[in-house]
């Protein structure tokens, strides 16, 4: 599930027969539940925007999911490699990863 660009990691527990939820897309930490998909889809809902009106009340703003950004550590000689395929492509190192990694999902 999707809520206002936060994401549900959601699993069910047989035993009690109820569904816990966590939103994935925030270092902090927010939960729901639910006996119900639609009692699930409430929750999260509830507890997103619950989570936003709280840093709205404490003056902070939330943990905005994905900011595009990332830092990854590489092999010095693997960098190399990348930045000579990406000029050989006319591409700065940043598109050319982006293209990269867009079509692994092809």
């Amino acid at each position: 599930m999707i809520y206002k660009g936060y994401s549900a990691y959601i699993e069910f527990d047989e035993d009690a027969g109820i569904f816990h939820g966590e939103v994935l897309d925030t270092k902090d930490v927010i939960t729901f539940q639910g006996t119900s998909v639609t009692e699930l889809k409430k929750a999260f809902k509830d507890s997103v925007d619950d989570y936003i009106a709280f840093c709205k009340k404490r003056g902070e703003e939330p943990d905005k999911p994905f900011s595009g950004k990332f830092v990854l550590r590489i092999p010095k000689e693997l960098h190399r490699k990348i930045y000579i395929k990406a000029v050989k492509n006319g591409q700065s190192i940043n598109n050319f990863i982006t293209q990269q990694l867009s079509s692994m999902g092809e």
